[in-house]
C-alpha cells in the first residue's frame, strides 16, 4: 500500500495510528506529498489534491481518513478498530466525528492565523477554537468511552489531541481537563503513538 503523507497533518497522523493498532505499518509505504503542488502521483490517487490519500494492494485509490482507516480495519488480524454493532459501535464513530471536528477546528484555526489581521478572521479564529473546546469537554464527559482496547474513536482523538499540542499547544487545552489529560499522557507513552506524533 501507498500513503500520500505529510508529517504535521493530523488526519494523516490518525491513519498511520490505525495501521500502527492494526499492526500493518510495515505494509505501507510513505510517501512526502505537497498538496499545495498537486503532485501527479497525488492527483492520480485524489483528484481533490489532498492528504491522506491511499492507493491500495489491489491499486485502488483511497481517501479521506474515516474510508480510509475503516479499510486498514480490513487488513491483517488484530482486533477492529470498528465496532461490527450495538452500543460500542455508536459510541465509538461518535468519538471519532468529535476527533475528527476538534481537527478540521485546528487546521482552519491555524490556517486562519497565518492570514494577515481583519475582524472576519479573528471571528472565525475564535468559532473554531470555541468548536474544539466544546468538542474536548463532550470527550472529557465521556472520558470511560476511551477506556479499553483501541477503536477509531480514541484514534481519532489521539489524532486531534497530539494536532492540537503541535499547532495550537500555547493555548493548553487539557489543563482545565484533567481526566482527558491523565489518559492522553498515558497512550502517548505507548511506542505505536509516540512513533506517529508530529514534531
Amino acid at each position: 500500500m501507498k500513503l500520500f503523507y505529510s508529517a504535521a497533518s493530523p488526519f494523516v497522523r490518525k491513519v498511520r495510528l490505525a495501521a500502527a493498532v492494526r499492526g500493518i505499518s510495515d505494509r505501507i509505504e510513505l510517501v512526502a506529498t505537497d498538496t499545495m503542488a498537486s503532485p501527479p502521483d497525488l492527483l492520480a490517487a485524489n483528484p481533490l489534491s489532498k492528504i491522506p490519500a491511499l492507493v491500495t494492494r489491489e491499486g485502488q485509490s483511497l481517501f479521506d481518513s474515516p474510508v480510509i482507516c475503516e479499510y486498514l480495519d480490513t487488513v491483517g488480524e488484530a482486533p477492529r478498530l470498528f465496532p461490527a454493532e450495538g452500543p460500542e459501535r455508536w459510541s465509538s464513530l461518535r468519538l471519532q466525528a468529535l476527533g475528527d471536528g476538534i481537527m478540521d477546528a485546528a487546521v482552519a484555526s491555524v490556517y486562519e492565523g497565518r492570514r494577515p489581521q481583519e475582524g472576519a478572521r479573528s471571528a472565525n479564529i475564535a468559532r473554531q477554537k470555541a468548536a474544539i473546546s466544546r468538542g474536548l469537554d463532550a470527550i472529557e464527559a465521556e472520558i470511560e468511552a476511551l477506556d479499553g482496547p483501541w477503536t477509531i474513536g480514541g484514534v481519532s482523538v489521539v489524532a486531534a489531541l497530539g494536532y492540537l499540542n503541535f499547532r495550537l499547544g500555547a493555548d493548553n487545552w487539557l489543563a482545565t481537563r484533567p481526566k482527558l489529560a491523565a489518559w492522553y499522557e498515558r497512550v502517548s507513552a505507548e511506542p505505536l503513538i509516540a512513533e506517529s506524533a508530529p514534531a
